[in-house]
């Protein structure tokens, strides 16, 4: 790659690609394991995703009338637990079109897609017009946008004044000894995993190297505020595999 080949670059996993590459590599990973996303979810976490996404709507307290836009939830798990804890209408933004149907099935099949639509958009550039929603949610997509300062700056955008924003994301673990058994499972069971599942090995070796260039719990903070954020704060959960951030639109 030449010197002006790398000016506008970008990491996808552990590569080097350039920027405008990235969205549509990120849309393939995604398109492809849709069906089985969620199945794949539950045996990478054990089951502890499920809590995660609890402690999420517990620190969210949805509220009858509430308005909620979850970006990169296209496969609806956070908003119809949001639904199912009596919030109000939903957005759900998802730049796959394959996980939007998914989303859009299970929503059906539970009669809980009265009050949720489901768009096709870029966390970068939300089809939403400004001061629009209460609450952002965005949960374990956060790592895969190319400009994540940008999908920030556009999360202010669409919250009114006193909107939550709140971001669930694997992190940095924070216990040593849970970090090396943490990278032993993750690097070596994870991607097995995703061949025998889902049938795409390289998707999860991405999703194994992009939780390590995910900035850490502090600097995310740091970002957050830096967008326009207040009141910002996080939990680790799980020694710090999994974070939880929140941020008020003043």
């Amino acid at each position: 790659m030449t010197e002006e080949d790398q000016t506008d670059t970008t990491h996808f996993g552990f590569r080097t690609v350039r920027e405008q590459e990235k969205a549509s590599l990120v849309r393939a990973v995604f398109d492809d394991v849709a069906p089985r996303y969620d199945l794949m979810n539950d045996l990478m976490s054990a089951g502890i995703h499920r809590l995660w996404k609890a402690a999420m709507l517990n620190w969210l307290r949805p509220r009858p009338g509430m308005t909620l836009l979850d970006v990169g939830g296209g496969t609806g798990d956070i908003a119809l637990r949001f639904a199912q804890r009596g919030g109000g209408p939903v957005v759900v933004c998802d730049i796959n079109r394959e996980m939007l149907a998914v989303g859009r099935d299970r929503a059906i099949d539970r009669n809980l897609d009265a009050d949720i639509r489901w768009v096709c958009g870029d966390a970068e550039a939300l089809p939403i017009p400004d001061r629009a929603v209460e609450a952002y949610t965005i949960a374990f997509c956060l790592r895969n946008v190319t400009h994540i300062d940008q999908a920030l700056a556009d999360a202010v955008r669409v919250l009114k004044p006193g909107g939550r924003f709140l971001c669930l994301e694997f992190s940095h673990v924070a216990v040593p000894l849970l970090g090396r058994l943490y990278d032993a499972y993750s690097f070596h069971l994870l991607p097995w995993l995703g061949q025998l599942v889902a049938g795409n090995r390289e998707a999860y070796q991405y999703l194994v190297e992009s939780i390590r260039k995910f900035p850490p719990q502090a600097e995310l903070a740091e970002r957050m505020r830096a967008a326009g954020l207040a009141q910002v704060s996080y939990r680790n959960l799980s020694g710090g595999i999994a974070a939880l951030h929140s941020g008020w639109r003043l």
